[in-house]
């Protein structure tokens, strides 16, 4: 018989009076990224008290600065928040205590193996374990596997002598953030929130309504972390669909970008997804590996999910493979040719960098001894990154035709708004398109799609 998640229980909310919801007038945000920062903005926004915690003493300096770190949020809202007298930003994890409830936003990557790695999670817990005080509601947003929540959260909390559902309550909420959407923002796109207990999930529906707009109630915590993960599948395996479609139709002589447009003039059973170098972002090429890993402890082998992840993680290779032909065709090696990856931010308009497959492109540029820069306007200087380190402090090249003049290739990994492509048309040189960015800007260039 397959092993049952611990809060398998439903907890199906309970009318409002049932039960005892403490008073939430001060809220705690940890990890002040790209989604706790939005979140901490979100509850001042509507008049509560909120303090953000994080460990890189940057970020909290910069809010009490009044200067945002994140492009698309505006230094004039975070300065907005603080003149409110309602935020306040610290590296001091003994400040928990001051709260009524705080929100875990901390990374969830994965190893070099693809297994989980929660140690964020776990060290974060064990900061804040000591400081919590009953009637305390905790929310772990890590995007996570069914069961992390009970499994990792609660036996903490317990050691503390809590008990979640009596004197403590602890839910799941994913995050739903998507960087630089400027339609929907951390307060009106729909909370889904589940608890260990039904008096949990009632502290928790409470929480997220203070700030968000429509909050979703669901029966376990492992629903709510389910939720997340298939969300983000459901992107992933239909992204590796097209990406495979694109290989097959390249060798057909056919132009997939032209296929999605006539397939999406369909008006019913058609969701147009696009190809492209490989997954970049925080959620989809991680989040998929996070499910893949649990169902092996219910004797679970999600083979379709791994092809999925198999054939995103493989178009890298791909990408170079199309410009070591290209170049070839033009009578030049990889080797010790000067390869310009326009585009660092794994989407357009952003400067997120996380997970970005242009970093795996640079990587086998540079092991084939091609000479390797960067362009991007919202990414002037790479930070520190957790699997490639090797490329920290490089600067983004500027973008002028004297680079342009010393390029054996340009590869458009993310095509950014900023960027006057028609610049790249009058350059007579070699132009690998992974996003149809030069569809219609024409020119002198040599455009190769991959």
């Amino acid at each position: 018989m397959n092993p049952q998640p611990k809060d398998a229980t439903p907890a199906v909310a309970p009318s409002r009076q049932q039960w005892h919801v403490p008073p939430i007038r001060k809220v705690g945000i940890i990890g002040l990224g790209y989604v706790g920062l939005p979140l901490l903005l979100a509850y001042a926004r509507k008049g509560l008290k909120v303090v953000g915690f994080d460990i890189d003493p940057h970020k909290p300096a910069a809010i009490l600065a009044e200067r945002s770190y994140i492009k698309h949020i505006s230094g004039e809202a975070v300065a907005e928040a603080l003149a409110s007298g309602l935020v306040d930003a610290t590296v001091d994890f003994s400040r928990v205590a001051e709260t009524d409830a705080v929100i875990l936003c901390v990374p969830t990557p994965l190893d070099q193996h693809l297994d989980p790695d929660l140690s964020y999670i776990t060290a974060t817990l064990d900061a804040i374990v000591p400081h919590l005080h009953p009637g305390h509601v905790i929310s772990l947003e890590s995007t996570t596997y069914p069961g992390t929540t009970a499994e990792e959260v609660v036996p903490r909390v317990e050691a503390r002598g809590l008990v979640p559902g009596e004197t403590v309550f602890v839910v799941y909420s994913p995050e739903r953030e998507d960087p630089g959407n400027p339609k929907f923002t951390a307060a009106n796109i729909p909370k889904v929130v589940g608890g260990m207990t039904p008096a949990c999930l009632e502290a928790g529906v409470a929480l997220y309504e203070a700030a968000f707009e429509t909050v979703v109630p669901v029966s376990s915590c492992a629903v709510a972390e389910m939720t997340k993960l298939l969300e983000n599948i459901y992107r992933a395996v239909n992204i590796g669909l097209v990406n495979e479609l694109k290989i097959v139709a390249d060798a057909m002589g056919i132009d997939i970008w032209e296929v999605i447009r006539a397939a999406s003039t369909k008006p019913f059973g058609f969701t147009p997804f696009y190809p492209g170098p490989g997954l970049g972002g925080h959620c989809i090429p991680i989040d998929p590996f996070y499910l893949t890993w649990k169902a092996r402890e219910f004797g679970v082998n999600t083979r379709f999910i791994e092809l999925a992840g198999q054939i995103n993680r493989s178009m890298p290779e791909y990408v170079v493979r199309r410009t070591m032909l290209a170049l070839n065709e033009r009578g030049k090696a990889v080797h010790g040719s000067r390869i310009l990856l326009l585009g660092l931010a794994y989407k357009p308009d952003v400067d997120d960098m996380r997970e970005s497959p242009t970093f795996e492109l640079m990587d086998r540029f540079s092991a084939l001894e091609a000479t390797v820069a960067y362009h991007d306007p919202h990414v002037p200087v790479i930070g520190p990154t957790r699997e490639h380190a090797r490329w920290k402090g490089m600067h983004s090249t500027p973008w002028n035709q004297e680079t342009l003049a010393t390029t054996d290739a340009v590869v458009i990994v993310t095509a950014h708004k900023a960027v006057d492509l028609r610049e790249l048309a009058t350059w007579p040189g070699l132009v690998i398109d992974t996003r149809d960015a030069m569809r219609n800007v024409g020119g002198a260039a040599t455009v190769v799609r991959a």
